[in-house]
Protein backbone atom coordinates (compact mmCIF):
# COMPACT_ATOMS: atom_id res chain seq x y z
CA UNK A 1 0.00 0.00 0.00
CA UNK A 2 1.38 3.58 -0.65
CA UNK A 3 2.32 6.03 1.55
CA UNK A 4 -0.74 7.72 3.60
CA UNK A 5 -3.76 6.30 1.43
CA UNK A 6 -6.81 8.24 1.73
CA UNK A 7 -9.38 7.16 3.75
CA UNK A 8 -12.78 8.09 5.11
CA UNK A 9 -14.83 6.93 8.02
CA UNK A 10 -17.84 4.81 6.42
CA UNK A 11 -20.89 3.30 7.73
CA UNK A 12 -23.31 0.63 6.54
CA UNK A 13 -26.55 1.20 9.18
CA UNK A 14 -25.32 2.79 11.96
CA UNK A 15 -23.34 5.35 13.35
CA UNK A 16 -21.53 9.04 12.24
CA UNK A 17 -19.56 7.63 9.24
CA UNK A 18 -20.59 8.19 5.45
CA UNK A 19 -22.38 6.25 3.36
CA UNK A 20 -19.72 3.50 0.81
CA UNK A 21 -20.95 4.68 -2.22
CA UNK A 22 -19.89 8.20 -0.95
CA UNK A 23 -16.57 7.09 -0.46
CA UNK A 24 -16.54 5.55 -4.03
CA UNK A 25 -17.46 8.66 -5.39
CA UNK A 26 -15.05 10.36 -3.61
CA UNK A 27 -12.19 8.05 -5.10
CA UNK A 28 -10.38 7.26 -2.21
CA UNK A 29 -9.01 3.67 -1.72
CA UNK A 30 -9.19 2.99 2.40
CA UNK A 31 -12.17 3.01 5.04
CA UNK A 32 -12.63 2.88 8.50
CA UNK A 33 -16.23 0.95 9.04
CA UNK A 34 -18.79 1.69 12.29
CA UNK A 35 -20.08 -1.19 13.37
CA UNK A 36 -23.15 -2.56 11.68
CA UNK A 37 -26.07 -3.12 14.32
CA UNK A 38 -25.98 -6.53 15.56
CA UNK A 39 -28.13 -7.84 13.25
CA UNK A 40 -26.03 -7.24 10.15
CA UNK A 41 -22.91 -9.07 11.80
CA UNK A 42 -23.67 -12.47 9.89
CA UNK A 43 -21.85 -14.38 7.90
CA UNK A 44 -24.34 -13.93 4.68
CA UNK A 45 -24.05 -9.84 5.61
CA UNK A 46 -20.11 -10.23 5.94
CA UNK A 47 -20.04 -11.93 2.72
CA UNK A 48 -22.14 -9.18 1.12
CA UNK A 49 -20.40 -6.62 2.44
CA UNK A 50 -16.70 -7.85 1.16
CA UNK A 51 -17.78 -8.47 -2.55
CA UNK A 52 -19.21 -4.65 -2.44
CA UNK A 53 -15.89 -3.06 -1.43
CA UNK A 54 -13.83 -5.06 -3.99
CA UNK A 55 -16.00 -4.22 -6.80
CA UNK A 56 -15.48 -0.63 -5.10
CA UNK A 57 -11.73 -0.82 -5.09
CA UNK A 58 -12.29 -0.14 -0.89
CA UNK A 59 -10.40 -1.60 1.29
CA UNK A 60 -11.12 -1.71 4.60
CA UNK A 61 -8.16 -0.80 7.54
CA UNK A 62 -10.00 -1.02 10.73
CA UNK A 63 -13.36 -1.59 12.39
CA UNK A 64 -15.13 0.46 15.51
CA UNK A 65 -16.99 -0.32 17.89
CA UNK A 66 -19.78 2.09 19.06
CA UNK A 67 -22.85 1.09 21.60
CA UNK A 68 -26.31 2.56 21.94
CA UNK A 69 -26.44 4.54 24.77
CA UNK A 70 -23.80 6.84 24.10
CA UNK A 71 -24.41 10.22 24.55
CA UNK A 72 -21.61 13.08 23.47
CA UNK A 73 -24.28 15.72 24.23
CA UNK A 74 -22.19 17.25 27.13
CA UNK A 75 -18.67 15.69 29.14
CA UNK A 76 -20.30 14.77 32.33
CA UNK A 77 -22.31 12.63 30.08
CA UNK A 78 -19.75 11.12 28.52
CA UNK A 79 -18.00 10.01 31.00
CA UNK A 80 -21.28 8.68 32.57
CA UNK A 81 -22.51 6.87 29.13
CA UNK A 82 -19.43 6.22 26.62
CA UNK A 83 -17.19 3.24 26.52
CA UNK A 84 -16.02 0.08 28.56
CA UNK A 85 -15.71 2.29 31.81
CA UNK A 86 -19.28 3.07 33.22
CA UNK A 87 -19.60 0.02 35.07
CA UNK A 88 -23.23 -0.32 34.70
CA UNK A 89 -22.84 -0.99 31.12
CA UNK A 90 -19.72 -2.41 30.86
CA UNK A 91 -20.43 -5.81 30.78
CA UNK A 92 -23.16 -6.19 27.97
CA UNK A 93 -20.63 -4.19 25.97
CA UNK A 94 -17.45 -6.02 27.37
CA UNK A 95 -20.03 -8.91 25.08
CA UNK A 96 -20.48 -6.71 22.15
CA UNK A 97 -17.22 -5.45 21.70
CA UNK A 98 -16.18 -9.04 21.63
CA UNK A 99 -18.76 -9.98 19.01
CA UNK A 100 -17.43 -6.80 16.92
CA UNK A 101 -14.20 -7.88 16.83
CA UNK A 102 -15.47 -11.54 15.51
CA UNK A 103 -17.35 -10.06 12.86
CA UNK A 104 -14.61 -7.46 11.85
CA UNK A 105 -12.40 -11.13 11.19
CA UNK A 106 -15.18 -12.35 9.28
CA UNK A 107 -14.45 -8.55 7.35
CA UNK A 108 -10.66 -10.37 6.79
CA UNK A 109 -9.99 -6.97 9.19
CA UNK A 110 -7.11 -7.03 12.01
CA UNK A 111 -7.99 -3.67 13.22
CA UNK A 112 -10.84 -3.24 15.68
CA UNK A 113 -11.24 0.49 17.79
CA UNK A 114 -13.19 2.13 20.02
CA UNK A 115 -13.81 5.29 22.63
CA UNK A 116 -12.88 3.28 25.63
CA UNK A 117 -14.24 6.05 27.94
CA UNK A 118 -12.98 8.61 30.55
CA UNK A 119 -10.03 6.77 32.16
CA UNK A 120 -9.64 7.68 35.37
CA UNK A 121 -5.95 9.34 35.84
CA UNK A 122 -5.97 7.74 39.40
CA UNK A 123 -4.33 4.75 38.91
CA UNK A 124 -4.49 4.04 42.25
CA UNK A 125 -9.09 3.82 41.89
CA UNK A 126 -10.58 0.98 42.19
CA UNK A 127 -12.45 1.94 38.81
CA UNK A 128 -8.65 2.11 36.93
CA UNK A 129 -8.02 -1.70 37.88
CA UNK A 130 -11.43 -2.57 36.67
CA UNK A 131 -10.54 -0.63 33.01
CA UNK A 132 -7.61 -2.04 32.78
CA UNK A 133 -9.27 -5.78 33.28
CA UNK A 134 -11.80 -5.52 30.82
CA UNK A 135 -9.33 -3.99 28.31
CA UNK A 136 -6.83 -6.78 28.86
CA UNK A 137 -9.86 -9.27 28.59
CA UNK A 138 -11.29 -7.90 25.07
CA UNK A 139 -7.31 -7.64 23.63
CA UNK A 140 -7.10 -11.14 24.40
CA UNK A 141 -10.20 -11.99 22.50
CA UNK A 142 -8.83 -9.88 19.94
CA UNK A 143 -5.61 -11.76 20.11
CA UNK A 144 -6.80 -14.97 19.05
CA UNK A 145 -8.44 -13.55 16.05
CA UNK A 146 -5.14 -12.16 14.97
CA UNK A 147 -6.21 -8.28 15.38
CA UNK A 148 -5.16 -5.34 17.54
CA UNK A 149 -7.47 -3.00 19.08
CA UNK A 150 -7.00 0.79 18.42
CA UNK A 151 -7.77 2.92 21.24
CA UNK A 152 -9.12 6.27 19.77
CA UNK A 153 -7.83 9.49 21.26
CA UNK A 154 -9.82 12.40 23.25
CA UNK A 155 -10.85 11.91 26.63
CA UNK A 156 -7.44 11.38 28.32
CA UNK A 157 -3.72 13.30 28.20
CA UNK A 158 -1.15 11.80 26.38
CA UNK A 159 0.56 11.31 29.12
CA UNK A 160 -2.25 9.38 31.08
CA UNK A 161 -2.91 7.05 27.92
CA UNK A 162 1.02 6.43 27.92
CA UNK A 163 0.40 4.96 31.59
CA UNK A 164 -2.74 3.12 31.10
CA UNK A 165 -1.47 1.47 27.71
CA UNK A 166 1.61 0.25 29.93
CA UNK A 167 -0.16 -0.55 33.05
CA UNK A 168 -2.07 -2.82 30.64
CA UNK A 169 0.76 -5.54 29.58
CA UNK A 170 -1.06 -6.09 26.63
CA UNK A 171 0.72 -6.09 23.40
CA UNK A 172 -1.49 -5.90 20.94
CA UNK A 173 -3.01 -2.39 22.71
CA UNK A 174 -2.08 0.65 20.26
CA UNK A 175 -3.64 4.27 19.61
CA UNK A 176 -6.07 5.32 16.87
CA UNK A 177 -5.07 9.01 16.67
CA UNK A 178 -7.42 11.74 16.61
CA UNK A 179 -5.99 15.00 16.91
CA UNK A 180 -9.26 17.41 17.12
CA UNK A 181 -10.40 15.06 19.43
CA UNK A 182 -7.65 16.33 21.85
CA UNK A 183 -8.68 19.49 20.95
CA UNK A 184 -12.38 19.02 21.23
CA UNK A 185 -11.74 17.47 24.84
CA UNK A 186 -9.26 20.07 25.85
CA UNK A 187 -6.52 17.17 26.63
CA UNK A 188 -3.29 18.40 25.10
CA UNK A 189 -1.94 19.80 22.09
CA UNK A 190 -2.10 17.21 19.51
CA UNK A 191 0.71 17.82 17.75
CA UNK A 192 3.22 17.01 21.04
CA UNK A 193 0.38 14.25 22.28
CA UNK A 194 1.72 12.47 18.48
CA UNK A 195 4.52 12.92 19.42
CA UNK A 196 4.52 11.59 22.64
CA UNK A 197 1.96 8.38 22.00
CA UNK A 198 3.55 7.97 18.16
CA UNK A 199 5.23 4.41 19.15
CA UNK A 200 1.82 3.45 19.67
CA UNK A 201 0.30 4.87 16.65
CA UNK A 202 -1.38 2.41 14.26
CA UNK A 203 -4.35 4.66 12.93
CA UNK A 204 -5.30 7.73 12.53
CA UNK A 205 -8.16 10.18 11.58
CA UNK A 206 -8.08 13.83 9.97
CA UNK A 207 -10.65 15.53 11.72
CA UNK A 208 -10.04 19.59 13.11
CA UNK A 209 -11.48 21.38 15.79
CA UNK A 210 -11.22 24.82 17.91
CA UNK A 211 -10.28 24.82 21.68
CA UNK A 212 -12.96 26.10 23.69
CA UNK A 213 -12.87 29.36 26.16
CA UNK A 214 -12.48 26.43 29.09
CA UNK A 215 -10.92 24.00 27.70
CA UNK A 216 -11.11 20.92 29.77
CA UNK A 217 -14.35 22.13 31.19
CA UNK A 218 -16.78 22.80 28.26
CA UNK A 219 -16.13 21.11 24.74
CA UNK A 220 -14.45 22.72 22.01
CA UNK A 221 -16.16 22.27 18.53
CA UNK A 222 -15.82 20.36 15.20
CA UNK A 223 -14.50 22.16 11.89
CA UNK A 224 -14.38 21.22 8.03
CA UNK A 225 -10.74 19.90 7.88
CA UNK A 226 -7.65 22.86 7.70
CA UNK A 227 -9.95 25.65 9.33
CA UNK A 228 -9.21 24.68 12.67
CA UNK A 229 -6.49 24.73 15.54
CA UNK A 230 -4.32 21.16 14.48
CA UNK A 231 -2.43 22.56 11.51
CA UNK A 232 -2.98 19.81 9.54
CA UNK A 233 0.51 20.23 7.42
CA UNK A 234 2.07 19.97 11.02
CA UNK A 235 0.47 17.03 11.74
CA UNK A 236 1.31 14.89 8.67
CA UNK A 237 4.46 16.20 9.50
CA UNK A 238 4.79 14.73 12.53
CA UNK A 239 3.11 11.60 11.30
CA UNK A 240 6.27 11.34 8.93
CA UNK A 241 8.74 12.05 11.77
CA UNK A 242 6.93 9.04 13.94
CA UNK A 243 7.49 6.91 11.14
CA UNK A 244 3.52 6.46 10.47
CA UNK A 245 2.62 5.39 7.10
CA UNK A 246 -0.98 4.61 7.00
CA UNK A 247 -3.99 5.52 6.11
CA UNK A 248 -4.96 9.24 6.75
CA UNK A 249 -8.68 8.39 7.07
CA UNK A 250 -11.29 11.83 6.94
CA UNK A 251 -13.86 11.76 9.82
CA UNK A 252 -16.64 14.44 9.43
CA UNK A 253 -19.47 14.19 12.15
CA UNK A 254 -22.38 15.85 10.40
CA UNK A 255 -24.44 12.36 9.35
CA UNK A 256 -27.55 14.59 9.77
CA UNK A 257 -26.34 17.15 6.27
CA UNK A 258 -25.65 14.55 4.50
CA UNK A 259 -24.66 16.97 1.31
CA UNK A 260 -22.86 18.99 3.41
CA UNK A 261 -20.68 16.11 4.67
CA UNK A 262 -19.97 14.89 0.87
CA UNK A 263 -19.10 18.20 0.14
CA UNK A 264 -15.99 19.13 3.30
CA UNK A 265 -14.76 15.58 2.70
CA UNK A 266 -14.12 16.40 -0.77
CA UNK A 267 -12.14 19.10 0.38
CA UNK A 268 -10.36 17.56 2.85
CA UNK A 269 -9.85 15.11 0.16
CA UNK A 270 -7.94 17.66 -2.29
CA UNK A 271 -6.25 19.51 1.04
CA UNK A 272 -4.61 16.06 2.15
CA UNK A 273 -3.66 15.13 -1.24
CA UNK A 274 -1.90 18.84 -1.78
CA UNK A 275 -0.39 17.88 1.38
CA UNK A 276 1.08 14.91 0.59
CA UNK A 277 2.71 16.38 -2.76
CA UNK A 278 4.16 19.42 -0.81
CA UNK A 279 5.73 16.81 1.72
CA UNK A 280 6.74 13.90 -0.36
Amino acid sequence: MEKWPIGVFASIDAGLGVKLEVAQELGVPTIQLHAPAKASRSDAKAAEFLKKIADMGLTLTCVFGGFEGETYGEMSLVEKTVGLVPPEFRYARTQEMMEIADFAKKLQCDAVALHLGYIPEDGDNGLYDEVIAVTREVCDHCKTNGQTLHLETGQETADGLLKFIHDSGCDNLFVNFDPANMIIYGTGEPIEALGKVGQYVRSVHCKDGVWSDAPGKTFGREVPLGEGDVGMENYLRKLEEIGYTGPLTIEREIPQEPARQKAEIGHAVNLLNDLKAKIG
